[in-house]
């Protein structure tokens, strides 16, 4: 039994080193990065992959495999493409991003890669922004939302709007997003959805209409807020070194899924606001000791990281 089925684009970060205008190649992407923050929680993660038959799959899919995260389906295919993201920090850990894309190793999924079989073992399926995509990739992504979503699992969904899929076209973008919202449990949002909602009314509607059970809103180093049977529950955020980091929006994700799952949470009916307080306490505490070391994979904590700090 899978505790978190994850799908959706890996990529390779190039995120500073240690002297000045060096980089360490990471591979990540969020739904890799929520799988192997829930694998280092010592819960049975699995990614669901198809990447470049080149040096920056394999490293992508041996990233994942070292981290005890299970590959379902890996496939090496000639016909991907590299996204690769270089990552800036300055001083105060506030990012800079410059995009690249080569072809090589990026995710190449089809909608026959997603098995019912492998979704039925999994107790949640967790899609990152990839299904926003017109991509083969999309298709199998939504593919295995609407089987978890049919067979009664936790779907969990990071919107992380991104207009520029949409070539600034907004409309576009907000049906795509509300497309999906009814196969949609758990919604990651930041504060630019919140906006797009017509601010905490406006997503209070949108749950009742899209039948959403929660809503958490990551708000950074200022914490986090969730909204839940009419409610809206909030964690303060923690002084840390720095304001930022890579990855650590998905240390605070895979914290939060990782604490509804070592809670015994399964179905959505399991759902209450003392479950989903812990939760936000431990995913706060991930996300803050992610940006203690200034972010990615390696700063993914453990369980017992994170307990040692709550």
């Amino acid at each position: 039994m899978l505790d978190l089925y994850s799908i959706g684009e890996m990529v390779i970060d190039f995120i500073p080193g240690t002297e000045p205008g060096s980089y360490v190649r990471n591979a990540g992407g969020a739904p890799a990065n929520v799988a192997i923050a829930m694998a280092r929680n010592g819960l049975k993660a699995g990614m669901c992959c198809s990447v470049g038959e080149d040096d920056f799959g394999r490293f992508l899919i041996k990233t994942l495999e070292e981290n005890q995260v299970r590959c379902i389906k890996p496939k090496l295919c000639e016909e991907a493409i590299t996204t690769m993201a270089f990552v800036s920090l300055a001083e105060n850990g506030e990012r800079t991003f410059t995009f690249a894309r080569k072809p090589g190793a990026d995710m190449f999924l089809l909608e026959e890669d997603v098995k019912e079989e492998d979704i039925k073992e999994s107790c949640i399926i967790h899609a990152g922004s990839c299904s926003l995509s017109a991509s083969p990739a999309s298709e199998a992504t939504v593919r295995a939302m609407k089987l978890g979503h049919k067979m009664g699992k936790l779907v969990s969904f990071d919107v992380n709007y991104r207009n520029l899929m949409w070539k600034d076209d907004q409309e576009a973008c907000g049906k795509a997003v509300l497309d999906l919202l009814p196969l949609v449990d758990i919604l990651k949002i930041s504060e630019e959805e919140v906006d797009m909602a017509g601010g905490e009314e406006g997503l209070f509607e949108l749950m009742e209409r899209c039948s959403l059970s929660l809503i958490v809103e990551t708000l950074g180093s200022a914490g986090a807020k969730c909204y839940f049977d009419g409610q809206i529950l909030t964690i303060e955020g923690r002084k840390a070194k720095a304001v930022d980091a890579t990855g650590a929006g998905d240390a605070f994700w895979g914290g939060f899924l990782s604490s509804l799952r070592i809670q015994g949470v399964e179905k959505t009916k399991d759902l209450t606001a003392e479950i989903i307080e812990k939760a936000l306490r431990y995913g706060n505490t991930a996300g803050w000791i992610c940006v203690q070391h200034k972010g990615a994979i390696s700063s993914l904590p453990t369980r017992e990281e994170i307990e040692k700090n709550l």
